[in-house]
Formats: C-alpha cells, structure tokens, sequence
C-alpha cells in the first residue's frame, strides 16, 4: 500500500524540501499553503494517511485546523511549526496532535517520524496484530477495534491515535494498574526515558471525552500509574 501524505505550511521552500524526501521514501505527497485548503483536501480525498501541519498559516492557523479535524478523524496529525514555546507544545497534543517537530529541522528526522507514526497508526491493521476479539466492552463503552471506533451507547466518540492506542490498552486491561512508563511506550511506541505532561495532557483528554469528572472510567493510582475500572 502506497501511503498519501498531506504537507501543510504556508513556506513553498519547505514544502518542496519535505515532497522531495518523502517521494523519495516511497510516499504520495499532496500539498497546501493555508488552513482552508488543508480542509478542503482532506474532504475531497478520503485517502490521506497523514496530515504535516504547520501552525503558523494564513487564513486558518494549524491549531484550528486541528480542532476541526478531530471533530471527525483521528488522522495521524505531525506538528511543524516555529512555535517552539513548551504551551504551544502542550496545546498542540491537547487538541489532539500525535507528534511535534520544531523548526528549524532536519528533513531526514521528519520522514523518520512520518514513519514511525504511520507505522504505529496503520499496523494496527495488520493481519499480524488484529486480536481475536475485535470488540472490547467495559462498563458502557465499546471499543471496535477494526474501525478503531468508539462508543459510548450509540454516541461516537472521537479520538486521535494515541488517546485510541491508550484505550484499547485499557479497555483490553480493565482492573489493572499500568505505570506510566507502560502508558507512554504503548501510546506514543517511544521509548520512556523521562517524565513529561504528554501522559498527563492524554489522560486529562480521555477524561473529558468521557465526561469523567469522577474519575469511574480511570482511576489514578498515586505513586503507581493509572487504573481503567471495572464493571
């Protein structure tokens, strides 16, 4: 399967740089300079596999773009941006980003990550790695995992790939407690090296998609990790 990225920034010079290493790498490149016509790509072709978003855009900036997005898909989404200030990280993977690469960068890192999240987003298809139960259900929630879909009841849910990675590990696990070092190297298919706000933020996002101001669907274990809870 040949895999489509859409290149998001309003600089030409960048585009052209990250088209040429990712043609080379194997990859479809589409391209767009401002916020609208992010939108407007990524509702006519159903087939991109991953959005490089830059934040700083005319017309509609990344981080409203990203918003509206996750409205609807949880598409694999990489920050590029200037925006090196540790909040607009923060705000970044709030709304659902699932990496971010500050400028000025190296085109070879960033085709490096263009791999590893489509490695981690899109093997989760693979005949290799579907399990034998292909719906989890705890409490009221159900969780597809061919569609990778969510529910709670019939309403659907919306999650980006990381908040979906760390709920199958969950939904899978009910009752058992997960450190935090096992949280991020599911979720993020990274190394756990040292403690940062990425778990943290994911966590908080979870929560409120779930509405659990109570903490009933996950439990915080103080100086352990987190717990999703049972029935």
């Amino acid at each position: 399967m040949k895999y489509k990225v859409l290149i998001a920034d309003d600089e030409e010079e960048i585009r052209d740089l990250l088209y040429l290493y990712l043609e080379k790498e194997g990859y479809e490149v589409v391209q767009a300079k401002d916020g609208e016509e992010v939108l407007q790509i990524l509702q006519s072709q159903k087939d991109i596999s991953l959005l490089l978003l830059d934040i700083m855009m005319p017309k509609m900036d990344g981080f409203h773009v990203l918003k509206e997005l996750r409205q609807s898909s949880n598409l694999p989404v990489i920050i590029l941006s200037a925006k090196t200030d540790q909040n607009d990280k923060i705000l970044g993977l709030d709304l659902g980003a699932d990496d971010y690469i500050a400028k000025p960068f190296n085109p070879m890192e960033a085709v490096a990550r263009v791999n590893s999240n489509i490695r981690r987003f899109y093997s989760l298809g693979s005949k290799d790695s579907i399990p034998m139960q292909s719906v989890l259900h705890v409490k009221d929630l159900t969780l597809d995992l061919n569609s990778y879909i969510l529910k709670r009841g019939e309403e659907v849910i919306e999650l980006s790939s990381t908040e979906y990675r760390l709920m199958e590990l969950f939904m899978k696990n009910p009752g058992k407690i997960f450190t935090k070092k096992q949280i991020y190297e599911y979720g993020w298919q990274e190394e756990y090296i040292t403690s940062d706000n990425n778990i943290m933020v994911c966590i908080s996002k979870l929560r409120a998609k779930l509405s659990d101001d109570n903490n009933s669907y996950i439990r915080t274990v103080r100086g352990l990790g987190y717990r999703f809870e049972k029935e």
